[in-house]
This record gives C-alpha cells, sequence and structure tokens, in this order.
C-alpha cells in the first residue's frame, strides 16, 4: 500500500467521480483508476460501485476512508515538522468561513499570511451551507480552521474560541408592519407577520429560532438568503421583517430598527479547529494572526 494510493483514494471518495479526481489530482484517469485497482487488490475488498452514472463508496470504502485520511495527515505532519526543524514553513492550510463576515477582515489577514509564509499554500472555503457545514467539514478533515458562528454548546470534536459577539436587532420597513408606535416590541406582536432568515444551519438562524422557541410561539419565514448583508434590502422592498446584527443595517430612511423585548439576542462569531487533530505548522501560524483581524463591533 502506498501513499500515493491513498491520496487517489481520498480524491475519488470526496468527488465521487474519477474525472474530476484525476483533475484535482493533475494525473491522467487511467492512472487513478490504475491505483485505486492495486488498492482494492492489496485490500482484498472493492472500494467503489462503480457504474455509467455515479461513483459510491461501498461499506469497506467508507471503513477506510477516515483512517485514509488520518494517514495521509500523519505523513504530512511528520513532512511539516522536518521543515520547521529546518526553519521554513511549508504545507497547506485550509480555512473555511461563512459568507459576509464583516467583523473578520480575512482578506487583509490572508494578505499578511501569505507574505510572512509565501510557500505555505492557502485553500479558502466559503460555506454555502452555513456554520453548520464548516462543522461537518471541520470533522471530516476537509478544513484546518473555520471561522463559524453557533448558540450555546460549542459543538462536539472542536476547539473554539470567541471572537466577537454582535447584538442582533429585528429590521422592518419604515412603512410598513408591525405599527408598535414604539422602537421596541414583542415577539408576540411580530410574529403574524412573514420574516427574512437565514438557512437551517446558519448561526442568526438557530439564535433566532432558539428565541421563538423560548416564547412558544410559531413565525413563518417567507424568504430565506445566503448573505446577511443582503438582508436589509430584502426588508426594504417589503418581503418581511429581519433579525440582523447591527453590523449589517445601513443607515436608510426607508428601513426601522427595533428592539425585542425580554430577548438580548447575540450572534456570536468563533475560530475552530479540530479537537482530534493536532494542527499543523502552517495552521497554528495562520491561528496566531486571528486577533490583530478582528473588526470593532458597534
Amino acid at each position: 500500500m502506498e501513499l500515493r494510493h491513498l491520496e487517489y483514494f481520498v480524491a475519488v471518495a470526496e468527488e465521487l467521480n474519477f474525472t474530476r479526481a484525476s483533475r484535482r489530482l493533475h494525473v491522467v484517469q487511467s492512472g487513478v483508476s490504475a491505483a485505486i485497482r492495486s488498492l482494492e487488490r492489496d485490500l482484498g475488498a472493492p472500494l467503489f460501485d462503480r457504474s455509467s452514472q455515479k461513483v459510491e463508496l461501498t461499506g469497506a470504502g467508507a471503513a477506510l476512508l477516515p483512517r485514509a485520511r488520518a494517514v495521509l495527515e500523519g505523513a504530512q505532519s511528520a513532512r511539516d515538522a522536518v521543515l520547521e526543524a529546518r526553519g521554513s514553513l511549508r504545507g497547506t492550510v485550509n480555512i473555511g468561513t461563512m459568507i459576509s463576515v464583516d467583523i473578520l477582515d480575512l482578506p487583509a489577514m490572508l494578505g499578511r499570511f501569505r507574505a510572512d509564509h509565501p510557500a505555505v499554500v492557502i485553500r479558502l472555503r466559503v460555506a454555502a451551507s452555513g456554520s453548520a457545514g464548516l462543522v461537518k467539514a471541520l470533522g471530516d478533515g476537509d478544513l484546518d480552521v473555520a471561522f463559524l458562528s453557533f448558540s450555546g454548546r460549542a459543538p462536539a470534536g472542536l476547539h473554539t474560541r470567541a471572537l466577537a459577539a454582535v447584538r442582533l436587532v429585528l429590521v422592518a420597513p419604515t412603512d410598513g408592519a408591525p405599527s408598535t408606535g414604539s422602537d421596541t416590541a414583542s415577539l408576540e406582536e411580530v410574529v403574524e407577520h412573514p420574516f427574512i432568515d437565514f438557512p437551517p444551519g446558519y448561526g442568526i438562524r438557530d439564535v433566532v429560532d432558539r428565541a421563538f422557541a423560548a416564547a412558544g410561539v410559531d413565525r413563518h419565514v417567507g424568504l430565506e438568503v445566503t448573505d446577511v448583508l443582503a438582508g436589509a434590502d430584502y426588508v426594504r422592498h417589503g418581503l418581511g421583517l429581519a433579525f440582523l446584527p447591527e453590523f449589517a443595517v445601513p443607515d436608510d430612511p426607508d428601513l426601522r430598527v427595533l428592539t425585542v423585548e425580554g430577548f438580548d439576542l447575540r450572534w456570536n462569531l468563533s475560530v475552530a479547529t479540530s479537537a482530534t487533530r493536532r494542527a499543523s505548522p502552517a495552521a497554528a501560524a495562520f491561528l496566531e494572526l486571528v486577533d490583530d483581524y478582528v473588526q470593532p463591533v458597534r
């Protein structure tokens, strides 16, 4: 069994497509197929079910995948240790983040990291599936570091560190419902109106869902968006009310900002790593920069 064969196996298992895996590996498809056949002979079991329509992991393949990743991570860790001893930081750091996280100046942080460590390959993934997708990617070993949001206890299997907590406010159109006559409202007063929110798995959605559950009232989410900075635009055009971080609400005469009675709703930003895998030297160096690039929040 060769490390190269395990690398090819992981690529096919993640892509579930031999053509995409070969492109990712920069290897001809026949070479990838030959490596997988060799690995299957060594292990005495088929790792993939192949058909003209799809490729799927067999039971043996699913059992091998986390162990193959661990072996490859161990080999990379050994290489990193040697390079670190020679005073040269190399390797790859896989970073995950949510869409539009304004309280973290990630472009500036990545620019500084690239300038400090030009030999390190940076891979950035913006998770359309929100924090839940980032948690899964960390657990699967696809990410080294992630910037995410969660309410309540930290997700199992992760080391997390809080970076910022931003107050959520209720945003409504100036010339629309609710007509509370003040800058405060209860959840019971607004629950009959349609809401704009983020898909399940996003940190803000989790915070707001928990608040309505605690109040014992149900609401209707009529529109789901994935960009926190676009939320106010949908409110402005009368599509519903929205709970948004204060930094995402522009100073706009067409918008009203309401405080919800009885609830101090906060959206948090944390940095997370796996609790079961040691951070690589490249990931550790990246984490050292985080605090310098968290923006002040209002």
